[in-house]
């Protein structure tokens, strides 16, 4: 038998049951919204309900065999995450972008270039580096050492990422947006070359697990009925 783990609730939960219902399997719950349990109908797999931040862990570990959640999280928290785990399908749900953007009042700052003077004259006047505030340091970072960005500092945001330049406590942010409004409404605008990642659910294999005989029979199973074999 192997493990697949799910989003516990709310929309991502059901469109990942819609999801695997038009590929041919019933994933169904079996008990209260409290005790988290399901099943998978007619297939050797143990479901898991989970919240989905806390789905690339369990992938990371080996602790699940397969698991749904969005690709931003896993190549987030998961170093070398494409060494750990492999992507099985995009779901074509859950989609969001991860971007860079600045003060919408920044008229002369269009792109990453221009982020990079800005940076620089900041660091310049003020002794500091320019603070952007972000939930997604790996991605970031890596994104931003790539387009050759200097003379920042990324400060962690737990909250309303889109309300750290209002409040004066960051100078730019690096944020998920679907629709781009909530950037809009606090005066923030996407940089031309600032996108750094298209999320979106994503079915992925851990490939740290336990693949035994019976697990690789299971999963070769489950694809067929999926047809992703």
């Amino acid at each position: 038998m192997i493990t697949l783990a799910v989003p516990s609730k709310g929309r991502l939960m059901e469109k990942t049951f819609a999801w695997f219902a038009s590929h041919g399997v019933t994933l169904r719950r079996t008990g209260t919204d409290r005790d988290y349990a399901a099943e998978v109908a007619d297939l050797p797999v143990d479901l898991r309900l989970m919240s989905a931040g806390e789905i690339p862990g369990a992938l990371a570990s080996g602790a699940i065999h397969m698991g749904v959640t969005g690709s931003d999280l896993v190549y987030e928290k998961i170093p070398a995450w494409d060494q750990a785990v492999e992507s099985l399908a995009d779901m074509g749900f859950g989609h969001a972008d991860l971007v860079i953007a600045v003060p919408a009042w920044w008229v002369d700052v269009r792109g990453l270039d221009d982020l990079d003077a800005v940076a620089a004259d900041f660091r310049q006047a003020h002794g500091h580096r320019l603070r952007i505030a972000t939930k997604y340091h790996r991605l970031v970072r890596d994104f931003l050492r790539d387009a050759g960005v200097a003379d920042y500092r990324l400060i962690d945001s737990q909250g309303a990422t889109e309300g750290t330049v209002a409040h004066g406590t960051a100078e730019a942010i690096a944020d998920i947006t679907s629709t781009g409004d909530t950037l809009r409404a606090n005066h923030l605008r996407v940089l031309e070359d600032g996108l750094i990642h298209r999320s979106q659910a994503t079915l992925f294999r851990a490939r740290g697990a336990d693949w035994g005989a019976d697990e690789a029979a299971a999963l070769k199973a489950l694809l067929a009925k999926l047809q992703l074999d």
